[in-house]
């Protein structure tokens, strides 16, 4: 059965995603790749994102690493696609990542803006959506074809899936720095409410993981 879940989403201390003012020279806001100090040595990361076959193991590494497990579609909010806001100028921007970035499978953006989608070398191909969360969701998961859908961020986006209880579980990982402003994640959420608890805690030398699972499960 199909799981829509978040992994390795990221927060300061003081509940931000991403640091304020996100623009192409600070694709995580000023600050915000002080977050992913965690994440970045990773064996999972460096391979992903580098092709290296090196990296560190243990905590961090193994949540990473199971973020990419079973994973058969992403959903990302336009920020997270890239700096540009608006209308789509032209169709030169193709991402962050480069020629080959690391899904490996279908992605589907959300904006405002209709763009014809983008077939990438690897495997990924950036479909985009005007119609908003749920339209999102159905395409994914019809793609994902029984597997799961990843939802990657950034927090606005999270934050609208989460206020409609449609994550299944959401594993986020808290690292000990303050960012002072950015994007917050929970701001205006009731989880408990929504019927999320956690399921999992566990910390590391950089970041303490929390596990979060909607309550359904539990009662299936």
């Amino acid at each position: 059965m199909t799981r829509v879940r978040v992994e390795g989403f990221t927060i300061s201390l003081d509940g931000y995603g991403a640091g304020p003012d996100q623009d192409i020279d600070h694709p995580l806001g000023v600050g915000g790749t002080e977050l992913h100090q965690w994440l970045v040595p990773t064996r999972t990361f460096q391979q992903s994102l580098f092709g290296k076959e090196e990296g560190t193991s243990g905590v961090d590494d193994a949540f990473a690493a199971r973020g990419f497990r079973d994973v058969g579609a992403w959903i990302l909010g336009r920020n997270m696609f890239g700096p540009i806001r608006g209308d789509w100028l032209d169709d030169a921007w193709k991402g962050w990542w480069g020629d080959s970035p690391p899904y490996h499978v279908p992605v589907f953006v959300l904006t405002h803006h209709a763009r014809a989608s983008i077939v990438m070398e690897g495997g990924t191909v950036f479909h985009f959506v005007t119609g908003g969360i749920q339209e999102a969701l159905a395409h994914a998961c019809e793609a994902a074809a029984g597997r799961d859908v990843r939802i990657g961020g950034g927090a606005n986006t999270i934050r609208q899936y989460l206020r409609e209880g449609l994550i299944d579980e959401l594993h986020i990982a808290i690292s000990p720095v303050l960012l002072g402003r950015g994007e917050p994640l929970f701001e205006g959420l009731d989880l408990r409410t929504l019927g999320y608890e956690c399921v999992e805690t566990v910390a590391s030398e950089k970041a303490t993981h929390v596990v979060l699972r909607h309550r359904r499960y539990a009662l299936s």
